[in-house]
């Protein structure tokens, strides 16, 4: 569904909310902020039914901007904070907006345990592959041999794939996308925010001024544009060989399962204990 600019911005951003915001020209959260409230609109979610939290880190301003219930919360800990709002309010839409090293590196358990009990939540992950508001220290989807103010020399480790990680934890929905591909973005988080149980989305996105200046990535323009090259869909990748793939990443549906969501157990086991009394 086509949605107007102007209906997006007048619907779901808060105006007098610290604006301008605090993203780098050509920065590519604004383009996932863009895709959230694209599909939330075209889901045609009331306001007032949907959550949105978010932990520490440059995507997580994301809950300063928007016009739905929010929580900025801890550095790592948005996906407990949804987690409670979720146990508490099961009827809530609830959408945890959070970073690479936010959600794998400090929150990476609370990760893996939320999508291995497939609480009704979803997780969208931005991942520019660094630690971009404080300083430009490498994360856990940092490539093996980049730079970074926490390794000057190359980094020695190697990262993450956190669609893959997801898959293997146990979620039930998980997909990947780009900031390059907008459009296909909107309808990956459509899927997500639509799924019945843990759902999560990784955006690959752009860090122009931490990690692309330091690796000579290029500006935003030309690292935004890298991903259509690199990008393959599932599909297409099943047929490529490993050497075929190398430097590149899947877009696409990964993962889409039916699985016992957590809390309708809790409330089944609730129940028959109740009759059994």
């Amino acid at each position: 569904m086509v949605v107007d600019a102007e209906t997006i911005r007048q619907e779901y951003l808060r105006h007098d909310k610290k604006f301008p915001h605090v993203w780098c020209p050509g920065c590519g959260n604004g383009i996932v902020l863009g895709s959230l409230l694209r599909a939330i609109h075209n889901l045609q979610l009331p306001k007032d039914d949907v959550v949105v939290a978010s932990g520490i880190g440059c995507s997580s301003r994301m809950t300063t901007y928007i016009d739905f219930n929010t929580l900025h919360t801890t550095h790592g800990r948005a996906l407990t904070f949804a987690t409670g709002v979720k146990l508490a309010k099961p009827q809530l839409r609830v959408i945890a907006v959070m970073g690479d090293g936010d959600a794998t590196a400090i929150g990476g358990n609370h990760f893996i345990h939320a999508a291995r009990r497939n609480i009704n939540i979803t997780a969208i992950i931005v991942n520019n592959s660094t630690y971009g508001m404080t300083g430009g220290q490498y994360s856990p989807t940092t490539p093996y041999g980049s730079k970074s103010t926490t390794s000057t020399y190359g980094h020695v480790e190697h990262a993450f794939s956190i669609a893959e990680l997801a898959v293997t934890a146990g979620a039930a929905f998980v997909a990947r996308g780009t900031v390059y591909h907008a459009a296909h973005l909107d309808t990956l988080l459509e899927q997500a925010i639509s799924k019945r149980g843990f759902s999560v989305v990784e955006v690959i996105s752009n860090c122009h001024v931490q990690h692309g200046r330091r690796n000579k990535l290029g500006d935003a323009v030309k690292m935004i544009a890298s991903y259509q090259e690199r990008a393959v869909p599932v599909k297409k990748a099943q047929s490529m060989t490993e050497k075929e793939m190398e430097g590149k990443f899947t877009i696409g549906v990964l993962c889409d399962v039916e699985k016992p969501i957590s809390t309708e157990e809790y409330d089944r086991i609730r129940q028959e204990s109740c009759h059994m009394v």
